[in-house]
């Protein structure tokens, strides 16, 4: 599984690598909403959300879909501006139909992998489209659903207050985090742009992360995720070229923007930090009955969304292209190995992956679902 960027005859110069303002405080968000991914800025996490004034941090409980699970694309510049503004300046100038859908895609877990991928109708004008997102946020929680809502009727004032937000947070918290960051992301966008001219693709793809490469013949960059994409970097539309943005806060994630009509994006982080510190390892049988149920790849497949958000029975089933009892069957062994948790959401299930339970099990593991 993998995501793969076509680049067949793009020019190097094309390739392009820098820090995003933008893109750093959605990973710094990220940390905020999931601190269990991100150990080594726990401190940091835990020493914002105290000083948070109440109205800014129920704000970021509003709208923390936008980052929780996995990054929107409105948070990923395809071009990193000099400065924050001019990264939100950026976002302005999108359409509400491209806008909506960039925020689409989180707030619906499907929604990217799923019909929209396949040309189906903007929310905004289709009916269905509009049902399907509607209830999909609604699997999330009242506030996604609300906030669906808003956005489809009055998709301009939802994206003035997004922005608000954003600068507020930025003025808050993050402006600090910013200076300090900056140099070494700056640092590390020059060394790879070096060594993409003295070494070239493949060896700067190889700084990058292990799990990017390059498939010459081919004339393409591939991404080891969980999960199958392709795109273009040579789309006339979008601009041709692939944008690399070096981040501090985002491992373990490597995130690889590739959605239709959309520059090619990745955020790598710089450097691993600490390694995680775990409880006494479980029980023989225990430790062979979690690992036995890990074996399978559909499995495997399901841990990354699991592991991402909540997800209900129904929307596994829609992502992974498998019939409702086929993903419960599969549910019910990661159940038994104590893989899971389950919890009710007005008429939804969703279940989870137990973080903790899979970190016990290896952190290679918890980064590769993680990645």
């Amino acid at each position: 599984m993998a995501v793969v960027i076509d680049i067949a005859g793009l020019p190097t110069d094309h390739i392009v690598f820098g820090p995003s303002p933008l893109a750093e405080l959605g990973a710094a968000l990220h940390v905020l909403s999931e601190p269990g991914h991100h150990p080594a800025r726990a401190e940091w996490a835990a020493s914002v959300h105290c000083a948070l004034p109440a109205d800014l941090a129920d704000r970021l409980c509003e709208a923390d879909f936008l980052w929780r699970s996995t990054r929107s694309d409105i948070l990923l510049p395809a071009v990193p501006g000099r400065t924050f503004e001019e990264d939100l300046d950026a976002v302005e100038g999108m359409s509400d139909e491209r806008y909506v859908g960039a925020a689409l895609e989180i707030s619906c877990a499907s929604w990217r992998y799923g019909e929209a991928g396949a040309g189906a109708g903007s929310p905004l004008s289709d009916p269905v489209a509009r049902e399907k997102a509607l209830d999909r946020a609604a699997a999330r929680g009242p506030r996604q659903r609300a906030f669906v809502e808003r956005l489809l009727v009055d998709p301009a004032s939802v994206r003035a207050w997004i922005r608000r937000l954003l600068e507020d947070c930025y003025e808050e918290f993050f402006a600090r985090a910013w200076e300090e960051v900056r140099p070494r992301l700056a640092a590390d966008a020059r060394h790879k742009t070096e060594l993409l001219k003295r070494k070239g693709l493949a060896d700067a793809m190889a700084a990058v992360s292990p799990a990017v490469s390059v498939d010459g013949p081919a004339g393409r960059l591939v991404i080891d995720k969980m999960y199958e994409g392709r795109t273009t970097a040579l789309d006339r539309e979008a601009g041709p070229g692939v944008t690399f943005l070096p981040t501090a806060f985002a491992w373990p994630h490597l995130l690889a923007l590739h959605a239709r009509g959309w520059r090619p994006v990745i955020q790598y982080p710089m450097a691993d930090p600490q390694q995680l510190r775990h409880p006494a390892a479980a029980s023989g049988e225990v430790l062979a009955r979690r690992l036995s149920a890990l074996a399978h790849p559909t499995r495997l497949r399901m841990c990354r969304s699991l592991a991402l958000s909540p997800h209900t029975t129904g929307e596994l089933a829609t992502s992974l292209s498998m019939t409702a009892p086929e993903v419960s069957r599969h549910l019910a062994v990661m159940r038994k190995a104590g893989l899971l948790s389950t919890r009710r959401q007005g008429r939804y299930v969703q279940h989870c992956l137990e973080l903790g339970v899979v970190a016990r099990l290896g952190s290679e593991f918890l980064e590769t679902v993680l990645r």
